[in-house]
């Protein structure tokens, strides 16, 4: 957890309705690379850590009997739920409300347990430690993020690109120019050095695969209004009353942006770490 910060839960308090929208997909081939690496059968059971509205868990869940999904936000746990139903996995699928800080939580043992882009958001030596006791011998912690280190424009792309330097200017007109997280703010971001966490907290590995992306995609006014308001940093309620003038100021500046009200734009690669807890502890 990042010094000098406490986590609260409004950090990502009505967040959870834009994220189908807003958030961009990760890499298409993930599950079969996941599929492939951990030699997935169907069987076994999946714990998402950080689980949102429940992306990863349900792109997985061909992969495994079962899939659990833990979040702290009730908006998530919600639309997770929802999600399950409407895939036909609802039967073989759990939701839990609670902080990872929460866990074993009764939730039993897994064969893998992931991370998508929520472990800086914890208390993660805490959470590694628990998390590696509450997975099987042979089992895999796998942390999951978009790929940093790429460049991705959109020449030879129908039209502009996401303006996104002008769309974090104006966030920070409104909400001034130190990141907001929750009820307080993060001047240094979130933390990195995940591996010296995992490797203390006694797994080996790790295990790095990169899942080409690159596509094509498309996104217009809404999906990009929808991708603000699905982040922590600019989530609907920082903005109190101002609200509806930060939207409409938004999307003034998306259609100048873009007459048509459509950009290009290209999926990111998503870069994966895999742990292993050691068959003897």
């Amino acid at each position: 957890m990042v010094a000098g910060w406490e986590w609260d839960d409004t950090l990502f308090a009505g967040t959870a309705a834009y994220y189908e929208r807003g958030r961009l997909p990760y890499a298409p081939g993930l599950a079969d690379a996941l599929a492939g690496a951990l030699r997935l059968d169907g069987r076994g059971r999946l714990i998402d850590v950080g689980c949102g509205p429940g992306t990863i868990a349900l792109s997985l869940a061909h992969l495994f009997g079962e899939i659990v999904g833990v979040d702290p936000d009730s908006g998530m746990i919600a639309e997770a739920a929802r999600a399950a139903a409407g895939r036909g996995v609802g039967d073989r699928s759990r939701w839990v409300q609670a902080r990872a800080e929460a866990l074993p939580a009764g939730l039993g043992t897994f064969s893998v347990a992931v991370f998508g882009q929520s472990f800086h958001w914890m208390d993660r030596d805490l959470v590694a430690a628990t998390v590696r006791d509450m997975l099987r011998p042979g089992g895999a912690l796998v942390h999951i993020s978009d790929l940093k280190t790429e460049t991705r424009t959109v020449d030879g792309l129908p039209h502009p690109a996401v303006p996104y330097a002008a769309v974090d200017e104006l966030v920070k007109r409104y909400l001034g120019p130190v990141r907001r997280a929750g009820r307080g703010l993060l001047p240094q971001g979130t933390p990195g050095g995940e591996a010296e966490v995992f490797a203390r907290a006694g797994f080996s590995g790790p295990w790095r695969l990169v899942v080409p992306g690159g596509q094509a995609l498309e996104r217009s006014v809404e999906d990009v209004v929808a991708w603000v308001f699905s982040m922590s940093f600019s989530a609907p309620h920082l903005f109190g009353e101002g609200r509806g003038d930060f939207e409409a100021d938004l999307r003034r500046l998306l259609r100048e942006a873009s007459a048509s009200g459509r950009f290009s734009e290209r999926a990111p690669s998503t870069e994966v770490f895999v742990w292993g807890r050691d068959s003897s502890g």
